[in-house]
């Protein structure tokens, strides 16, 4: 079942993001991948892939990443962030990452996390459901 993944990486974590991927590129290649500007351009580059390239995360990227999870257009997030190095976009980081909690979206911030996700299998074979947030 093809989903729609996002990668997404602060820029002292678009290296490791690109080994990640590059190492799970066989799982990826199913998928319709989804990242925000230079790090999109990285990925398409180093694995050779299609991908989908929104904004840079600064410049309303992140938002745009956001706006998928809202709408059910999300089926996971690879977000590697840099916890130690603050970013001006802080407050759209934190914003998408509650999104991930408010619509139980599978989200990944670091190499083992992510490795559980893609391996999965209530992700591969697409066994679970997000809850739809009440208001």
């Amino acid at each position: 079942m093809q989903k729609t993944l996002a990668l997404v990486a602060h820029d002292h974590k678009k290296p490791e993001l690109i080994r990640w991927s590059l190492e799970h590129k066989a799982e990826l290649e199913k998928h319709h991948l989804v990242a925000t500007g230079t790090t999109g351009g990285l990925l398409q580059e180093s694995l050779n892939l299609p991908v989908t390239r929104y904004k840079s995360g600064p410049l309303g990227g992140d938002q745009q990443i956001g706006a998928l999870i809202a709408e059910g257009k999300l089926d996971a997030l690879i977000f590697f962030w840099d916890p130690l190095n603050p970013a001006p976009h802080d407050p759209d980081v934190k914003a998408l990452l509650r999104l991930c909690s408010v619509w139980n979206l599978p989200v990944a911030c670091n190499t083992s996390t992510a490795d559980m996700l893609i391996t999965s299998p209530l992700f591969i074979e697409g066994l679970y459901e997000r809850a739809v947030p009440e208001f």
